[in-house]
C-alpha cells in the first residue's frame, strides 16, 4: 500500500504540470514517440488491440496497430463456429472435425509480417456454439452423439487448432482463452451446489458443452490444450477469460475454477498438473464504475493462485461526448494504468500482469456505431485518454 500511495501521489504531482489533453493534432502512428508498446514491452507487459477481418482493408487501423501495439487479438475468427467446417468433418474419415482456417490465417499472417503478437481466442465456448457439432455424423437432425465422440471431436478440435495455428506462424499466438465465459451470472444459470457456477444455461438456452459432454468440460478442455502445446513444445500459455471478474461471487467461482482444473489431472510423482496459466478479464468499464480497489483486489487474489493476469478487452464508455466527460474518461484510463503498474511485479508490486488489450482504437469505426470509450476519435485524433494512457507509461515505465 506504501508503493501505490506514493505512485498516486508522484503521479498527481506530475499530471498537474501536463500539458493540456486532446489538443494534439492527427499524425502518422509513427509520430507517437515513444511507442506505448516500447514504454510496456520493456518492463515485459504488452500492450494490444483487437483485430477484425474489415479491419484487414484499414490502412489507417493496421498502420497504428503494427506501429503502436505488439498484440492483437482476433474479434470472431479463431472462435469454433468461424473455423468449423461442417460439410469437411462429414465427409473426414476419421470422424473428427475439420476446419476452414481461409479468414483466420490471413489475420494470422498478418500479425506475423508485422511482428504483432496473437491472443488465440477462443477454443471453447458456449456462446453461439455450432448446434451440429454434438450430434451424430455432424447432422443436427440427426440425436445427440454419445459423450465419449463429443469428448473424442472435443480433443481433436483442440488440438487441430492449436497445432495449425503453431505450425504455420511458429511462436505467433503466445496465448490461448482455452475457454471462455463459462459462470453463470446468477444463480438460476448454474447449480446451487456448484462452486465454480459453470453456467448450465445462456439467456435462457442450455449450455450445450454442459449438458452434452459433462460438468467437467472446462477441465477436459485445458487437459486437451495442455496436452497439445506440450506435444509441440511450444511456450503457449493457457486462460480462462470472463467479465465482471471483479463482483466478488463471481472472483470467488473463479478461483475455485481455477482450483480444480489444476487439481484435476496428476504428474507422474503425484503433484498437481498445472494447466491454466491465467486469468483474462474483459475490461467493459465506466468513468465511475467498478471502484477500482475491486479490480485491484481481484487482480491481487488471483494472483497469490500463481496466475498471470491480462486486462483482455480494456473499454471505458463516457455518458456524453462533451470535453469535461472526455476529460474524466481519460482521468479513469489513467488511474487504471497507475494502479496496475503498481500492481505489477516489476512496478513492485506482487502480481505478473502481462498484457492490457483495448477493444479497439477508434470511436464510432463505422456508420451508426456509438462507441465513444476508444483512446482515438473517429478521423484519428488523439482524445485525452491516449494522452493519459501515453503519460502514465512514460512517467512509470521508462528507466
Amino acid at each position: 500500500m506504501k508503493i501505490l500511495t506514493c505512485l498516486l501521489l508522484c503521479a498527481a504531482l506530475l499530471l498537474c504540470c501536463l500539458p493540456a489533453m486532446g489538443d494534439v493534432s492527427s499524425r502518422a502512428p509513427e509520430d507517437y514517440t515513444p511507442a506505448l508498446k516500447d514504454l510496456a514491452a520493456a518492463h515485459g507487459f504488452r500492450i494490444g488491440l483487437c483485430l477484425s477481418p474489415n479491419q484487414l482493408s484499414q490502412k489507417d487501423y493496421l498502420s497504428f496497430l503494427a506501429a503502436q501495439f505488439n498484440t492483437t487479438t482476433c474479434t470472431n475468427e479463431t472462435k469454433a463456429y468461424s473455423l468449423l467446417d461442417q460439410a469437411a468433418s462429414r465427409a473426414a474419415e476419421d470422424g473428427m472435425p475439420r476446419m476452414n482456417y481461409t479468414v483466420a490465417d490471413k489475420m494470422i499472417a498478418w500479425a506475423q509480417e508485422n511482428g504483432v503478437g496473437v491472443r488465440g481466442h477462443v477454443l471453447t465456448w458456449d456462446a453461439y456454439m455450432t448446434d451440429w457439432f454434438f450430434h451424430e455424423d455432424y447432422d443436427s437432425a440427426r440425436p445427440i452423439a454419445q459423450r465419449d465422440v463429443l469428448l473424442a471431436r472435443m480433443e481433436s478440435y483442440i488440438t487441430q487448432v492449436v497445432t495449425h495455428f503453431e505450425e504455420t506462424f511458429p511462436g505467433v499466438i503466445y496465448c490461448w482463452d482455452v475457454v471462455n465465459e463459462a459462470m453463470g451470472d446468477s444463480p438460476q444459470e448454474y447449480r446451487a451446489d456448484d462452486p465454480r457456477h459453470i453456467r448450465t444455461m445462456r439467456n435462457g438456452a442450455p449450455n450445450p458443452f454442459y449438458d452434452y459432454v459433462g460438468e467437467d468440460y472446462v477441465e477436459y478442455s485445458f487437459l486437451f490444450a495442455r496436452n497439445a502445446v506440450e506435444a509441440l513444445g511450444a511456450d503457449i500459455k493457457l486462460y480462462y477469460n470472463d467479465y465482471n471478474a471483479y463482483f466478488s461471487d463471481k472472483a470467488t467461482a473463479i478461483r475455485k475454477l481455477a482450483a480444480s482444473v489444476n487439481s484435476y489431472v496428476k504428474n507422474s510423482d503425484g503433484s498437481d498438473r498445472k494447466l491454466l496459466d491465467g486469468i483474462g478479464m474483459q475490461g467493459y468499464w465506466s468513468v465511475d464504475y467498478p471502484n477500482i480497489s475491486a479490480i485491484t483486489g481481484t487482480i491481487t487474489i488471483f494472483s497469490k493462485l500463481d496466475l498471470e493476469i491480462q486486462i483482455t478487452e480494456l473499454s471505458v464508455g463516457v455518458d456524453e461526448e462533451t470535453p469535461e466527460a472526455f476529460e474524466e474518461q481519460a482521468k479513469r484510463y489513467r488511474n487504471i494504468f497507475l494502479n496496475l503498474k503498481a500492481l505489477d511485479t516489476q512496478g513492485g508490486g506482487t502480481c505478473n500482469i502481462t498484457n492490457v488489450t483495448f477493444f479497439g482504437l477508434k470511436d464510432h469505426y463505422v456508420a451508426g456505431d456509438k462507441t465513444n470509450a476508444r483512446l482515438f476519435d473517429k478521423d484519428l485524433n488523439p482524445k485525452p485518454a491516449f494522452d493519459a494512457v501515453l503519460q502514465i507509461l512514460k512517467m512509470l515505465y521508462q528507466n
